[in-house]
């Protein structure tokens, strides 16, 4: 069975074309309203109010719940209620369960603890750092469909897809975890890490987490009916300018700010400025490429988008 398929030819019902519901070359207004509410959030991070917890939960808020609605509109709107409400359990129930583990046990990401950062926390667990997996999870999805440009799931692709998915994740997290964990304090890792106070095995936790709810979305997708209509250009452009978004955020970032200095749980210290330049070449060089490539692969396709 070939990889990849035209937009005009016909799928049997082993192979998957995602369910795209618009044919017209438009999205809703509340997509592009919350790209840009996101936008703002990512520039608040250069913002300090002087009230205690406060804004930085606002921030963390207008960071993760931006993402969410955005991942559940334009997932609806290509996968239908049903798949975007798979993609959600499976994201949700699967991050949230990982986490778990390794609060208690430290597998797989190794041994942490929330702060009050995120906000309300369920046995310990942050139910905002639930909405973050949503969000970017989706978006990094997306990417992965648009640069690969296989509509069609066929066993080879049913691992490549959610491999690329995971990549493309994990590089979000690379970009932004010594920031939060460090800096911010969102969470503690109890004995450091090489990466400015983040353990490696956080980022193999993390690809082993995606993975496993993206393979098991990719299982689904494999298994449901074929029968869909295709969207045009623009639908597939809005996750990809948020994933640039998120990257360019980090990017903002190296615009100075107090502490010069800041310790980790073993009182190790790191200079501020490295580890916000380091996440903003990660950002750069990490990030972008995949939303160029994604973006680039996009604009070659000729008529109505199958990704």
């Amino acid at each position: 069975m070939p990889a990849q398929t035209d937009s005009t030819s016909f799928p049997s019902r082993r192979e998957f074309v995602p369910p795209m519901r618009n044919s017209q070359d438009a999205v809703p207004p509340l997509l592009w309203l919350l790209l840009l509410v996101y936008a703002i959030a990512r520039g608040l991070q250069l913002v300090e109010i002087p009230v205690p917890r406060l804004p930085i939960l606002l921030v963390v808020i207008l960071h993760v719940v931006p993402a969410a609605l955005f991942a559940w509109i334009h997932g609806a709107t290509t996968y239908g209620r049903r798949g975007i409400l798979v993609f959600t359990v499976l994201c949700l129930g699967v991050g949230s369960a990982f986490e778990s583990l390794s609060l208690r046990t430290g597998f797989p990401f190794g041994h942490y603890r929330f702060t009050d950062v995120m906000g309300p926390k369920i046995l310990e667990l942050p139910m905002l750092l639930a909405l973050a997996y949503l969000g970017m999870g989706y978006m990094s999805w997306v990417l992965a469909t648009l640069i690969l440009r296989s509509a069609i799931l066929t066993r080879r692709n049913l691992l490549k897809l959610p491999l690329l998915a995971s990549c493309i994740m994990v590089a979000w997290d690379l970009a932004m975890d010594p920031v939060w964990a460090t800096i911010d304090s969102a969470w503690i890792w109890r004995n450091g890490g090489a990466f400015f106070g983040v353990p490696v095995s956080n980022y193999l936790g993390w690809f082993l987490t995606v993975f496993v709810f993206y393979l098991l979305f990719a299982l689904y997708l494999r298994s449901v009916p074929t029968q869909w209509a295709l969207v045009g250009r623009q639908h597939g452009r809005l996750p990809i300018l948020f994933y640039s978004v998120s990257a360019l955020g980090n990017v903002l970032l190296v615009v100075p700010r107090s502490p010069t200095w800041v310790t980790d749980a073993t009182g190790r210290a790191w200079r501020s400025a490295d580890i916000v330049d380091t996440c903003a070449l990660v950002s750069l060089c990490v990030m972008l490429p995949f939303a160029v490539l994604a973006w680039v692969r996009l604009r070659k396709v000729e008529g109505p988008v199958t990704y």
